[in-house]
C-alpha cells in the first residue's frame, strides 16, 4: 500500500539528498587533495602549463574587450531589426559586397549580440539595458522599449582602433534593408507632420498668453512700461491655466524635434560604440580558472595512474 508524503517527509528526503551530494563532494575533494599529494610532479607539471595557457591567452594583444551602443530604431520595428541583424550574428549569409563582411570574415569583430532597453517610468526614456534577459514583453513595470536596442560586439585590443569603421559598416549593412527603409519613409513623414504641429500649437499658445499679457492695461507698469516682472503675468490666475499646457506642449515639441535631429536613417546610434572596462578573458580571472581546470585534470590522470591496474584489468575482459 502507497503512502502519501507530507510537506515534512518531502523536507526530509530533500534534506537527505543535499547531505549525500555534500558528502560526495567532501569525498571526491579530500580523493583529490591524497592524488596531489601522492603524485604531486604530475599535478604541479599540469598546473604549470595550465597557468602558461593562461597567460599566453590573455597576452595583450589577444585581450578581448566588449562594444556597447545604444541604436534607436526610426520607424522600423524590432523583429525587422532582429531579422536583418540575424546575419550578423551567426556570420553566414552576408552579402559579399556588404562593408562588413570582412570584419567578420577576417575576425577583427565577432559575437554580435542585441539586448533590450528598459523604460521603467514609462516616459520615453530609457533607464537601463537588460544584460541579464530577464525582462518580458509582457511586464508593465519594467517596459521593453520599442525603438531602441543596445547593440554589443566583440573586439581584440590589437584591432580597436577598428572600431570607428567597424560602426559604419554595421550601420550601412542594417540601413540597407528594403524592408526597414520603406518603415523609415513612412515614419519620416509622420515625423515631419507632428513637428509642424507641434510647432504651430506652441506659438499658439505663447501667442494667446502674450496677447494677454502685453495688452491688458490691468497688469500694466506704473512707468507705462510693456514689461514687468512677470509676477503679474504668473500670477494671474486665467493665465495659470495655460502654464500647464504650455510646459507640456514645449516638452512634447523639444522631443519631437530630438527624434526629427536623429531621424538621418532607419537605424542610427545615440552613442558611439563604447568600450567596456573590464575586459572579457581578464588575466587574473583566466589564471584562476585554467589553474582550477590544470589541477582538476592532473587528478584524473593521476586516478588513472593510481587505478592503472584495474583499468587494464577491465580492458584485457
Amino acid at each position: 500500500m502507497e503512502r502519501e508524503m507530507n510537506f515534512f517527509d518531502l523536507c526530509v528526503v530533500c534534506g537527505k539528498a543535499i547531505g549525500r551530494c555534500c558528502s560526495a563532494i567532501g569525498c571526491m575533494l579530500s580523493r583529490m587533495v591524497r592524488l596531489t599529494y601522492r603524485y604531486w610532479w604530475i599535478v604541479l607539471t599540469l598546473v604549470a602549463l595550465a597557468i602558461c595557457a593562461a597567460l599566453y591567452y590573455t597576452r595583450k594583444d589577444n585581450t578581448i574587450y566588449k562594444l556597447d551602443a545604444v541604436a534607436l530604431l526610426n520607424g522600423a520595428t524590432v523583429p525587422q531589426f532582429e531579422q536583418r541583424y540575424a546575419a550578423l550574428r551567426t556570420g553566414k549569409m552576408l552579402p559579399a559586397d556588404a562593408a562588413i563582411t570582412p570584419f567578420i570574415k577576417d575576425e577583427k569583430a565577432g559575437t554580435f549580440k542585441t539586448y533590450r532597453v528598459i523604460d521603467c517610468l514609462d516616459d520615453g526614456t530609457a533607464d537601463y539595458v537588460d544584460y541579464k534577459r530577464k525582462s518580458v514583453p509582457t511586464d508593465t513595470v519594467k517596459v521593453q522599449m520599442q525603438d531602441r536596442l543596445c547593440l554589443q560586439f566583440r573586439v581584440k585590443s590589437r584591432d580597436l582602433t577598428l572600431v570607428p569603421e567597424i560602426e559604419q559598416a554595421v550601420l550601412a549593412y542594417l540601413n540597407a534593408d528594403e524592408a526597414m527603409q520603406q518603415s523609415y519613409q513612412v515614419y519620416l513623414a509622420n515625423l515631419q507632420e507632428e513637428v509642424q504641429f507641434n510647432h504651430t500649437q506652441a506659438h499658439k499658445l505663447d501667442s494667446l498668453t502674450s496677447a494677454y499679457y502685453f495688452n491688458n492695461p490691468a497688469i500694466a507698469q506704473p512707468d507705462g512700461l510693456t514689461h514687468n516682472s512677470g509676477v503679474s503675468f504668473y500670477g494671474d490666475r486665467r493665465i495659470r491655466l495655460f502654464l500647464n499646457e504650455i510646459y507640456e506642449q514645449q516638452k512634447h515639441m523639444q522631443q519631437c524635434d530630438y527624434r526629427m535631429q536623429l531621424a538621418t536613417a532607419p537605424v542610427v546610434l545615440e552613442n558611439h560604440f563604447a568600450v567596456s572596462l573590464s575586459p572579457v578573458n581578464g588575466r587574473f580571472k583566466c589564471v584562476i580558472l585554467f589553474l582550477l581546470l590544470g589541477w582538476i585534470l592532473g587528478c584524473v590522470i593521476a586516478e588513472m595512474i593510481d587505478k592503472r591496474k584495474v583499468i587494464v584489468s577491465w580492458l584485457q575482459q
